[in-house]
């Protein structure tokens, strides 16, 4: 499969085009833009502590309105500062409920360390619903359980044994047990990767038990499942966050994103790898998801192979290995020495003549047959169609790549001569815009591999509307795809012999094209969205939408 990278100085981008179209995140967002869970004061979260009310609640809707839009689109986490990201979430919460952090983690965690969830379930529901659900106890900081005395003994009620107060914890939820399987409990739920919310030991508990005993209790016995007690928690962060994933390089980078808007997205991580962020597999727009998945199998594996062998020969009836027909007669032997009858597969004798084989006759067979394998010939053809197409675009894609070196290289030489302007970043632009269209059109053709197929949406359309959208999606893909020759071709010329008039002409016409494939590619997205997708009733197949300026890259 082609697997496409990012390229150094993909941040240059064309003149002409409009940064106010709606495909882009502008940071500004003027005074507002500190507006946060710190500014919620008690005297909200008192009278909203219990009942929901009216004014209180639209208040909080604002809030939480003006947090989506406070930070950048997609972020960077590296190693060294997901610890930091993890805790500014943290804060968050803490400041917003008055918590602990390990009671803001336990909610966090539970609900996928999803903020504005959070605020969500307290705006509807209220503070007590929320804790519950997470199994946050919260109890008065004064409160007495008698097993603290020191002065007495108590049962464990797990051992049933008599032990010291001091050998004792009691959890926030107020049951207690002895130390000792306090500690076995928290070590096997960590060794089986459930440390994210370990509950208290007793019957029909729910609350989760507070992660600071959890370490002390531990790190008597074993400091190693202590620290890997506190990776899992951090890596929580990753693990059970839609909004963060990984960035699926390989070698890993050590990068993951954060994502702050529509998860249906495709990003740049700083290592270079265009990804798309729901499927973590290469950028695929605008094949769904899910018609990705399905290509990339129905490329690597031996599926088409079978459909060959299904059209161009024929099992034998005896050790069942497909047998090649070799010439015009209908008998076929097999390396094993069994004869059939190529036409119905039915196992026959050794005489036979040019025109019959003795005692044998598949009148009845041989339609069916020829149904079955004109089926599996118009299915290979409908594949092999497309997925030339889809290879040639990947091919231009890795040659018009080698020409970055030999385009600059021009530029050098057109510097040196040229006595007007020495800014040649729309050269780089029209490059740019190839490299971004080449991968479009390679995807397009494995979407309408799927789109005007006879699978996936054989009973969402008739033939006669199929047939209808095909042709007015190919329209658009050929006017789309000659527009991107062209410019191609143009970007191949030896501009670097032009003189300053021809130079200004070569402007003219590369920056032309490029605002003519910019407005082709989004036209064609529409219609994709809107009339194809759109109209469909499995909202699994949702695409990433067109950015005019590529792929969006993660900010630090």
């Amino acid at each position: 499969m082609g697997d496409y990278m990012s390229s150094d100085n993909e941040n240059y981008y064309e003149d002409y085009e409009d940064n106010n179209n709606g495909d882009y995140y502008d940071d500004d967002y003027g005074d507002d833009s500190s507006v946060g869970f710190q500014a919620l004061d008690t005297e909200l979260l008192s009278a909203y502590a219990t009942v929901p009310n009216t004014k209180v609640t639209h208040r909080l809707r604002l809030i939480h309105v003006s947090l989506k839009v406070k930070f950048s689109s997609k972020k960077v986490i590296t190693k060294e500062s997901l610890l930091a990201t993890q805790r500014e979430d943290l804060h968050r919460v803490m400041d917003l409920l008055s918590l602990k952090e390990h009671h803001a983690r336990t909610l966090l965690i539970h609900y996928c360390w999803d903020v504005d969830k959070v605020l969500e379930v307290l705006v509807e529901y209220g503070k007590d619903k929320l804790f519950a659900a997470a199994g946050v106890q919260m109890l008065d900081d004064h409160a007495y359980f008698p097993c603290q005395s020191s002065s007495s003994t108590f049962a464990c009620n797990i051992c049933f044994e008599d032990v010291s107060a001091y050998m004792l914890t009691v959890m926030s939820c107020g049951h207690y047990f002895c130390n000792d399987f306090w500690t076995e409990h928290f070590i096997v739920k960590i060794n089986h990767g459930q440390s994210r919310r370990i509950r208290c030991m007793a019957l029909k508990c729910n609350a989760v038990c507070d992660e600071e005993k959890i370490r002390q209790l531990v790190s008597t016995r074993d400091p190693n499942i202590s620290e890997k007690f506190d990776r899992y928690l951090l890596e929580s962060y990753i693990e059970d966050n839609r909004r963060v994933k990984w960035c699926p390089s390989v070698p890993h980078c050590g990068n993951a994103i954060r994502i702050e808007d529509d998860e249906l997205c495709e990003v740049e991580c700083p290592c270079g790898k265009q990804f798309c962020f729901s499927c973590l597999s290469e950028a695929h727009s605008p094949c769904s998801c899910l018609m990705w998945e399905l290509w990339s199998k129905k490329c690597q594996d031996e599926s088409e192979t079978v459909n060959w062998i299904t059209i161009n020969a024929k099992p034998c009836p005896k050790c069942c290995k497909p047998v090649e027909k070799n010439g015009g007669c209908n008998h076929v032997s097999c390396v094993c020495g069994q004869s059939f009858c190529w036409l119905c597969g039915g196992a026959t004798g050794r005489e036979h003549t040019s025109m019959s084989i003795t005692g044998h006759s598949c009148g009845r067979y041989k339609n069916d047959h020829e149904k079955k394998s004109e089926l599996a010939r118009r299915y290979l053809e409908h594949y092999i169609h497309y997925h030339n197409r889809y290879k040639a675009h990947i091919d231009s894609f890795k040659h018009e790549s080698k020409l970055k070196e030999t385009i600059i290289g021009k530029i050098n030489i057109l510097a040196e001569n040229v006595s007007t302007s020495k800014d040649f970043n729309w050269i780089i632009n029209g490059l740019y815009r190839l490299f971004r269209s080449r991968r479009i059109l390679s995807y397009s053709y494995a979407f309408a591999y799927f789109m005007f197929g006879d699978d996936q949406f054989k009973d969402e359309m008739s033939k006669t509307e199929r047939k209808i959208k095909q042709n007015l999606f190919e329209d658009q893909q050929q006017q789309f795809e000659a527009n991107v020759e062209k410019l191609s071709s143009v970007l191949e010329e030896k501009f670097d012999t032009y003189s300053e008039n021809d130079i200004l002409s070569f402007r003219m016409r590369i920056i032309a094209l490029s605002a003519t494939i910019d407005n082709l590619c989004r036209n064609l997205y529409e219609y994709i969205e809107t009339d194809l997708l759109g109209s469909i009733w499995q909202t699994v197949h949702r695409i990433a939408p067109y950015r005019s300026k590529g792929v969006e890259k993660a900010s630090s």
